[in-house]
């Protein structure tokens, strides 16, 4: 079977809400386009204007009910949609001051008032709020889901990784045999850098923001905390659900 790139998705703030894209354009050592460009700050970040760490950040580890938002953001990205089954729709203008009190009342609505209190949106001079400071984009293996969530007992939702592109057509942890050798994802090519440590926040339910299946007592019967890889655009180009993947042999 020939490897395929099944899903792209990206996660407009971090923590926060899902989009899945059709198609998008990678461009070398940078970011997927608009993939946590923005983070919840909270009243005991400590920032400067650049990357930030992930405890500086509302996070689906503190809170599991920011797990069940969805996203829509315009193709300039000038206006946001979050979607929620408890907190309900909010459309703001994420770049906005004017919006920070509609985000922090609807954030109020499933964000516990014991934990560090949200106080609006963060966007870096210059990078992307993902865990990493590096360019990375997420890769993650379908085979290596199904191999989770058959040894969890229960069908789980690819969500609950959060990660950025999903391929089709490999064997489970194939994916940590590319470390340090590059992958070909229609027009563009990524080297692969790392594996990627999870957290407790793959225990949610992203579609109840409830925690129901031990995701890290599963990866630790193979003997890590691993799921998915970091990668490096080394080549840009369009790249489209349904493109062939071409990985290491």
């Amino acid at each position: 079977m020939t490897a395929r790139l099944a899903h792209i998705w990206r996660h407009p703030v971090k923590a926060i809400g899902r989009e899945e894209l059709n198609r998008t354009t990678l461009t070398p050592g940078r970011w997927l386009p608009f993939d946590r460009l923005w983070a919840v700050a909270h009243d005991r970040a400590r920032l400067d204007g650049g990357w930030g760490a992930k405890a500086n950040f509302l996070r689906g580890v503190t809170e599991p009910q920011l797990m069940a938002a969805t996203a829509a953001l315009s193709d300039d990205g000038s206006t946001l949609t979050l979607d929620h089954p408890v907190a309900g729709q909010l459309t703001i203008a994420p770049d906005s001051d004017a919006d920070t009190a509609l985000l922090l009342d609807w954030l109020g609505r499933i964000w516990p008032a014991e934990l560090p209190a949200p106080t609006g949106l963060y966007r870096a001079d210059s990078a992307h709020l993902t865990d990493m400071p590096d360019p990375f984009i997420s890769i993650n293996n379908t085979a290596s889901h199904r191999a989770v969530s058959q040894r969890v007992g229960q069908d789980l939702s690819i969500h609950r990784w959060r990660g950025n592109l999903w391929l089709d057509g490999l064997g489970p942890w194939q994916e940590f045999e590319w470390i340090g050798k590059e992958i070909r994802i229609g027009e563009a090519t990524l080297a692969v850098r790392q594996r990627i440590t999870r957290c407790k926040a793959t225990m949610a339910n992203p579609e109840t923001g409830r925690r129901d299946a031990d995701t890290l007592g599963a990866l630790s019967t193979w003997d890590h905390q691993d799921f998915g890889v970091y990668a490096e655009v080394t080549h840009g180009g369009i790249i489209a659900a349904g493109d062939p993947v071409e990985v290491p042999a």
